[in-house]
């Protein structure tokens, strides 16, 4: 009967389990920054720095210097309005700056989608335990439940006796 009461996971879902658990050993023991080429380094080097405050209102202050310095300059004006060096050096920091910067959320969104596989197999895994502790609370009920019935009838056979003894004496 107790053969009848346990239901365990298809051989496919432990074997599932058996690898997830085995993956989080894994991806407890790899470091995020491990396996990064300079490459990835600098471009996440300057994709921080460009994508800054700071970087903003530096970049603000030299530029409002340089137009104040060619408006204003009483000797030579270097860069005379309209200021095509400036847009050259502007086009040229952009033309550089922009794939490096791309390179940078290229890797970020592989880093993401290894992220979420994680955060799946994580989800998948829950919920496979979480099955296992079902089937594990629901055999311990159905095996309190058979040995509360064994009992029940041990004291109606107790009680039998018992009554059959009782009509014995009361004829007696």
């Amino acid at each position: 009967m107790l053969d009848q009461l346990i239901h365990p996971l298809q051989t496919e879902e432990m074997r599932l389990l058996l690898r997830l658990r085995e993956a989080r050993r894994r991806h407890r023991t790899v470091k995020p920054a491990e396996g990064l080429s300079l490459g990835d380094r600098v471009s996440d080097g300057v994709a921080a720095t460009v994508g800054s405050w700071r970087f903003i209102i530096i970049q603000s202050v030299i530029l409002v210097i340089w137009m104040i310095l060619n408006v204003t300059a009483y000797i030579e004006h270097w860069d005379p309005y309209p200021f095509i060096l400036l847009n050259l050096v502007l086009s040229f920091q952009a033309a550089y700056t922009a794939p490096v910067i791309m390179m940078s959320q290229n890797r970020q969104g592989t880093i993401d989608r290894l992220s979420a596989q994680h955060d799946y197999d994580i989800n998948i895994k829950s919920e496979l335990e979480i099955e296992l502790l079902h089937q594990k609370l629901d055999m311990l009920r159905e095996t309190e439940i058979a040995e509360l019935i064994s009992i029940i009838r041990g004291l109606e056979t107790q009680l039998g006796q018992t009554h059959e003894a009782l009509i014995a004496l009361s004829k007696k």
